[in-house]
């Protein structure tokens, strides 16, 4: 579903739990700090919540 190989996503997973944003075990992720976890996204994360938000207005 990323368009990555498995290694990049367990790199990047490790990096932020070893930076307590998340828990990550046998591919299931446990989301500790979610405002810590936001800040270590790119500005996309907000620009795509508000392309969903709008898109689930849209339905209702």
């Amino acid at each position: 579903m990323l368009g990555v190989r498995r290694a990049s996503v367990s790199e990047v997973a490790a990096a932020l739990a070893a930076d307590g944003c998340i828990a990550y075990h046998r591919g299931t992720i446990t989301i500790l700090d979610r405002d810590r976890l936001q800040d270590a996204a790119c500005a996309c994360y907000a620009i795509i919540g508000e392309a969903f938000a709008t898109a689930y207005q849209d339905l209702r």
